[in-house]
């Protein structure tokens, strides 16, 4: 079967990398191609020029190249509407409706959803207006969760401790300093507890946990700085349990499943639930319709299950007939290499060297942010640029694999964060130390 991967980052690096291993690719005969892929997703894919924005391009390539099977990695296609432009022309494809994408693509309908259906989640303010925004800051307390509504490439959230910095992102994000995403804020409840994301794949009925894992958006150290797309990762998440995933599950993945496919909008894909462990019990922060960036990469490590299978059978609507996801019980760890200056003003075209040695030992280095330069050598081109990923027997064991390949990596204008799953890291030395 050939199959078409839409992106260009790590986590379609990640998803190339395992669908080259599938029966459809590897053992019928099947081609894996890539729109526009990158230097990294070249290793296992043909790469193509295409505007996916352009969906009768699409589906003119699809026809072009015998595609059975479309994967959409990134949300905005999602958003875009471009699998409902594919399945109306009778291709697979995996990944949500336009309207169940709004999952992602709308804070509020989210949140919305979630009181229909009494999924636990924190208490919030849809507002359309600076003015209704900042009456609204009166009914909370500091610390302040503001979020734009639409897409901001994970960097729409703001969390203003005092009413005078809320005030301030208020006025920034109505005025436009996250585009149209920014035309409606929702103002939620702050939280407590720890983060963890969870993800299932499903076709509108069927759910398969596909894995759990924690990331780290701060850009800093000790989870400092602005928030960004994501500085690193670990999977799974002990602290989310199996009593805790089974009560994920029951209180708010089946309940999404349910509402959407009875309100006439069923959902398939992978579902991506950003949740807080709450003393209260999990809820829901946010729903994301991709595999997360970088938590893809993690789990894609850890996963000894045919990605191909799977993803198809979420296109034809029989995930209920196949075998649970198999996952490694090894824990896999990644580490975002960044652009000096992102999240604001990431520095583009630094040189990139020595990701041979770096896999040597091990390590997996997943390409999120680069191309090839007029030369043919490897530099920078994003904000996020490397995800340098490793397995070990503990999160420790995977932290220090995941390191020892980063400082073997030449990138002179990059940065990372050096304390990757270091909650995890702690306790476990916390549980040798007690025997």
């Amino acid at each position: 079967m050939n199959i078409l991967l839409l992106g260009s980052g790590g986590r379609e690096h990640a998803l190339a990398w395992k669908l080259a291993q599938s029966r459809l690719i590897a053992s019928e005969g099947g081609v894996l191609y890539a729109a526009p892929g990158n230097p990294g997703i070249a290793q296992y894919a043909t790469l193509l020029s295409l505007d996916v924005t352009d969906h009768a391009a699409v589906i003119a390539l699809c026809a072009e190249k015998g595609i059975g099977l479309v994967v959409i990695g990134p949300e905005a296609p999602l958003v875009d509407g471009l699998a409902d432009s594919l399945r109306g022309e009778g291709i697979p494809v995996f990944g949500p409706s336009k309207a169940a994408a709004q999952l992602e693509g709308s804070k509020g309908f989210t949140k919305d959803l979630c009181e229909r259906a009494g999924i636990p989640t924190a208490g919030y303010v849809r507002t359309k207006s600076l003015a209704e925004a900042l009456e609204a800051l009166g009914r909370f307390k500091p610390p302040y969760v503001l979020k734009a509504d639409g897409l901001a490439a994970g960097k729409g959230v703001v969390i203003a401790e005092d009413l005078a910095t809320a005030e301030e992102a208020l006025a920034d994000m109505f005025g436009g300093a996250f585009g149209e995403a920014g035309a409606e804020v929702v103002i939620e409840e702050f939280l407590t507890g720890e983060e963890a994301s969870f993800f299932v794949l499903t076709d509108g009925a069927s759910i398969m946990s596909i894995g759990s894992a924690q990331d780290h958006k701060r850009v800093g150290d000790g989870d400092t700085g602005p928030n960004t797309g994501g500085m690193g990762a670990y999977s799974p998440a002990p602290v989310l349990n199996a009593a805790l995933r089974g009560e994920v599950i029951s209180r708010i993945i089946a309940p999404t499943v349910k509402t959407m496919a009875d309100e006439g909008t069923p959902y398939s894909g992978v579902l991506y639930a950003g949740l807080m462990l709450t003393p209260e019990g999990p809820k829901l922060i946010e729903y994301n319709c991709r595999f997360g960036d970088p938590e893809c990469q993690v789990l894609m490590l850890r996963l000894d299950s045919d990605l191909g299978e799977l993803l198809l059978a979420c296109a034809e609507n029989r995930l209920g007939t196949m075998e649970p996801a198999k996952l490694s019980p090894r824990k896999a760890l990644t580490v975002v290499m960044a652009a000096n200056g992102y999240p604001a003003e990431p520095e583009k075209g630094g040189a990139i060297r020595n990701i041979e040695a770096a896999e040597a030992g091990g390590a997996k280095v997943f390409h999120a942010g680069t191309t090839l330069d007029a030369e043919g050598n490897l530099v920078a081109n994003g904000g996020r640029v490397l995800n340098v990923t490793a397995l070990g027997d503990t999160v420790s064991e995977a932290q220090s694999a995941a390191y020892r390949a980063v400082t073997a990596i030449d990138f002179p204008t990059g940065f990372y964060r050096h304390d990757i799953g270091y909650r995890e890291v702690a306790r476990e030395a916390a549980r040798e130390r007690l025997g």
